[in-house]
Parts: C-alpha cells; structure tokens; sequence
C-alpha cells in the first residue's frame, strides 16, 4: 500500500473487496488471463478494423468489415476494462501513482473518444463505399491514429511490470 495515493485509492484497495482480489488462488489469476485474452481479442478487432480503414483488405465491403470490428471491439474493450477494474483494485495506491499508467489511461481515454468521434465519422463515410473504392483520406489518418494509439496502449501496459 503506497499511503502517498488519494484516500479513495488507499481506501479501496484496503477495502474487503481489495483484500478479496489478493488474496484470493482465483480471482487475481483469474482476471489476469481473462485481461489478457481480452486485450488479444481487442487487439485483433482493432486490427482488422484499421487495416481496412487505411485501405488494407480492398476487395471487402469497408462498411461491413468494419462495422463487424467495432461490435467485437467494444465487447472486447468491455471485458478489458471489467478485469482491468479487478486487477486495479488489489493494487490501486500503487498503480495509480505509476507514471506510466497514467500515460496508459490517458491513451485509453483519447483511443475512445477518437473511436466515438473520429471513428463514428470514418465508418458513415463508408457506406458510400464499394469493395474496391479507394478509402476516404480522413478514414485513412482516423485508422492509423487509432492503431498508432492501441499499440502505444498495449506497449505502455506491458511496460509498467517494469516501471
């Protein structure tokens, strides 16, 4: 316990649930793996979804390919943040005073809006499109953004084990 975190982070890691998280043979491992494996599963949509925004997979609807990421993304994410919320409890005074996590929920944040905003945009631009249509240059910028800022979020989560 790191007792230089707001009250609220000492708290709630010191909080039955918090202790529940550590000293659990389950629930730590548990949430761990399922954060993991979410976090590929995101990944791919993410992937798949961007390579087609900056023109990759060109004999595909844009509109269909991308719209089938999105949904499996935002399920993905969901999980993601649900195990991530659990691991960050059993932790939370020191996590959060990490540096590079703060980088990594900054990233995570702007990943989202980018998504609701930019990425909203992007996908309507699409349903003009055919399969064989060059990509729009907004739709381009607005895929390479979003995967320059995933990849920076998974590099950055990795990195705090070393921080």
């Amino acid at each position: 316990m790191n007792a230089a975190a707001p009250g609220f982070l000492v708290a709630l890691e010191s909080s039955e649930l918090g202790a529940l998280i550590r000293q659990s043979a389950w629930i730590y491992p548990t949430a761990n793996i399922t954060h993991v494996v979410a976090i590929v599963l995101f990944a791919g949509a993410i992937a798949v979804m961007d390579v087609r925004l900056m023109g990759g997979m060109a004999g595909s609807d844009p509109a269909r390919v991308v719209r089938g990421a999105r949904r499996a993304a935002v399920l993905a994410l969901i999980i993601v943040l649900l195990s991530g919320a659990v691991l960050f409890t059993a932790e939370a005074s020191h996590v959060a005073l990490n540096g590079i996590f703060q980088l990594k929920m900054a990233l995570i944040a702007f990943g989202i809006v980018h998504a609701f905003f930019v990425g909203n945009r992007a996908v309507r631009a699409l349903d003009a499109l055919g399969p064989q249509a060059p990509m729009p240059a907004f739709a381009r910028f607005a895929g390479a953004l979003s995967m320059l800022t995933w990849l920076g979020v998974v590099g950055l989560g990795r990195y705090i084990a070393y921080n």
